[in-house]
């Protein structure tokens, strides 16, 4: 077995039934594989040697009943040492330990437990006091073990609060998340109605716009066409006026052609001719009729005088 590593084809030979033997061997670490194929060696003294510190698969051996670390440079245990469960002796005099790692409460088979000569925590050094002998080694054990457990119900019951603290620190997170994502859609909900009464307000000024442009385009077109319909009324008593004219204009060029046609027929030799002595009759039964109807007038105007 080498000073460094503690290996070597000797260490089954220093297992004393029970008990393995590694004391004053000048170990600077412990050879935790070889201890482990070893189970029936539940006693390991590990005393008188240059540990400054156990490795982390130490606390596999959980074989081990009896534990001498006396007489070291540790300065601290590993931090699942708790899992030594079936330890029940454990020596740790003169080492450089301050303080105990918390699952230290774990080791509940532990009944004596020496921790004189370290550069304890002044609670913890009080609390494991002076272990002059059997009884104080076991009380020590105990009270030990109390204080481990006290601590660690302390650090779980910080743990508790601080799990707590982050459970409701994050309920509200999740809390103003909620209420941030409420107001957002709040906003997005107010800025959507903003969004549609603009575009509400456009459309009807819009068609507001297009009314009163179609008005005013109305009211333009009436303007235009009144002119013409202001001057067509009197043009119907100008028209009428004119045809008027145009019938008294022809009625009197026809009396005029009668009167020409009649001098013709009287006063020169065309009287003798078929047409002149026609008008001539018609003349003559003209003027015939014409005293007729005021002989008649005159019987009349008589008769209605008596």
């Amino acid at each position: 077995m080498s000073r460094g590593g503690g290996k070597g084809p000797s260490l089954k030979d220093k297992l004393d039934g029970n008990e393995l033997d590694l004391s004053l061997c000048d170990l600077n670490e412990v050879p935790v594989r070889e201890l482990a194929a070893l189970p029936k060696a539940t006693i390991l003294d590990l005393s008188c040697n240059n540990l400054i510190s156990l490795p982390s698969d130490f606390c596999s051996l959980l074989h081990l009943v009896k534990l001498d670390l006396s007489k070291n440079r540790l300065q601290q245990l590993p931090l699942d040492f708790g899992r030594l469960v079936n330890l029940q002796h454990l020596d740790l005099l003169n080492n450089r330990l301050v303080t105990l790692p918390v699952s230290f409460a774990q080791l509940k088979n532990l009944k004596w437990l020496d921790l004189k000569d370290n550069p304890l925590d002044p609670v913890l050094a009080k609390v494991a006091g002076d272990c002059l002998d059997e009884k104080q080694c076991k009380q020590a054990a105990v009270k030990v073990l109390q204080h481990m457990k006290a601590i660690q119900s302390e650090q779980d019951r910080q743990r508790q609060r601080k799990l707590q603290a982050e459970r409701e620190m994050e309920k509200k997170r999740e809390a103003e998340q909620r209420a941030k994502e409420a107001q957002e859609r709040e906003v997005r909900k107010r800025e959507k109605a903003e969004e549609k009464e603009r575009r509400r307000r456009e459309y009807d000024a819009q068609k507001a716009a297009k009314q009163e442009m179609e008005k005013k385009t109305k009211k333009e077109t009436v303007q235009t066409r009144k002119p013409a319909s202001g001057s067509r009324p009197p043009q119907p008593p100008r028209h009428k006026h004119s045809w008027s004219r145009s019938v008294l204009r022809v009625l009197l060029f026809v009396l005029l052609c009668i009167l020409c046609t009649l001098a013709a027929c009287k006063l020169t030799e065309l009287q003798r001719q078929p047409l002149c002595v026609s008008v001539n009759t018609l003349y003559e039964d003209v003027l015939a009729a014409l005293q007729n109807h005021k002989t008649l007038q005159n019987m009349l105007q008589q008769n209605s005088q008596q």
